[in-house]
């Protein structure tokens, strides 16, 4: 699915929830799987990862040009800081995770 087309669906999704056709939760729903989609059918440059292991990264699918990046990112939109910039506290770790090609 091309970003056009992923765009569509989401207005078609808002559009019903707009009109009362569905509800909110049909909504999400909607929307979720067009980003799903979209995520795994991704044709750009980079490649699309997702995160497996620990909570809170276990599941999160990101973009990116490498592993590394992929584990930069999935760090970051987690909250769980930087593998690079932060350093943690004894008490806190960084997740265990590893990350695959979707």
């Amino acid at each position: 699915m091309d970003r056009i087309s992923a765009i569509r669906n989401v207005e078609d999704a808002l559009r019903a929830f707009e009109n009362g056709e569905a509800d909110l939760a049909d909504t999400e729903r909607r929307v979720a799987a067009v980003l799903r989609t979209y995520a795994t059918e991704f044709d750009g440059d980079d490649d699309v990862f997702r995160a497996v292991g620990e909570e809170p990264v276990d599941g999160t699918i990101v973009v990116a040009p490498s592993e590394p990046a992929a584990r930069e990112r999935v760090l970051s939109l987690t909250g769980e800081g930087s593998l690079e910039k932060q350093t943690y506290p004894e008490s806190d770790s960084v997740p265990e995770f590893d990350v695959e090609r979707v």
